[in-house]
């Protein structure tokens, strides 16, 4: 059921793929300037919202490929049905749109960390220390460290050098937390498979494990259902963008409605 690989899904693999490339092996660093930053952070740039989209972690082949070969088997279908200039236009419009919807969320969700931050540094003292480093411990890895010197600053509330190294202590935890960058394809990708849904819904599609047969519709609603889910409960250790996901297929909703109902340009 599935054609050959068609123009524009080519080349936005051949570009995800190359950034990735150039950046693994020239040592580029460029999710350091073109990662999506929270808007507050320093190193945030409106450029983000469009250019986090083509990067992926250099750490991890996976993040790459999972994309990619997302875009590489259900691309095709919507492009064969679009055209290659609606299928880009639809390709960026998600990707953006969830880098937006994130940009909103991330920035409310951190807001409170930048808020107590500057509280702190105005009125450095042992209590307020200890409940910072208690409501921001998963921004640290060094939580033990944190504990013990919160308890040598009680002792020692007064001392300069104390006072001091708390606010630092303070300051690396909102430097760490507002400046991890945002990176990959995946709020485009999940609009496409949102797109997938919608027009092919009742398609039979084989999962890799397990390897079940499941209609396209389904799947949809189980991978929406999930990021929903893994959003709300969030783990600790989670650096998944959820909100980017569901940011994506929300997107790729409003943008099919709309496109519906001029059914002449539709297909």
């Amino acid at each position: 059921m599935f054609g050959r690989i068609t123009p524009m899904v080519k080349n936005i693999l051949i570009i995800n793929i190359g950034i990735y490339l150039l950046d693994v092996f020239l040592k580029l660093e460029l999710i350091d300037f073109f990662g999506l930053r929270v808007i507050f952070s320093e190193e945030f740039h409106p450029h983000q919202f469009l250019t986090y989209m083509w990067l992926h972690s250099t750490t991890s082949f996976y993040h790459l490929f999972g994309n990619m070969f997302a875009v590489f088997i259900f691309g095709p279908m919507l492009e064969q049905v679009w055209g290659s200039k609606r299928f880009l236009t639809f390709y960026l419009a998600c990707g953006i749109g969830a880098g937006v919807l994130f940009g909103a969320a991330d920035f409310f969700e951190k807001r409170s960390l930048k808020v107590d931050t500057e509280i702190y540094l105005e009125n450095p003292n042992p209590e307020a220390f200890e409940i910072f480093i208690l409501k921001h411990r998963v921004s640290y890895g060094g939580l033990s460290q944190l504990a013990d010197f919160s308890d040598d600053f009680y002792e020692n509330a007064n001392n300069n050098f104390y006072i001091s190294q708390s606010k630092e202590y303070v300051q690396q935890i909102f430097d760490l937390f507002s400046n991890i960058p945002m990176v990959g394809a995946s709020g485009a990708v999940f609009g496409i498979l949102m797109a997938f849904g919608m027009l092919f819904p009742n398609t039979q599609l084989m999962l890799l494990f397990p390897p079940i047969p499941i209609k396209a519709k389904y799947l949809v609603f189980f991978y929406g259902a999930y990021e929903l889910y893994a959003e709300i409960s969030r783990s600790p250790g989670d650096n998944v963008a959820h909100l980017a996901h569901l940011g994506g297929m929300l997107v790729a909703f409003i943008l099919l409605r709309l496109w519906q109902k001029d059914t002449r340009r539709f297909y």
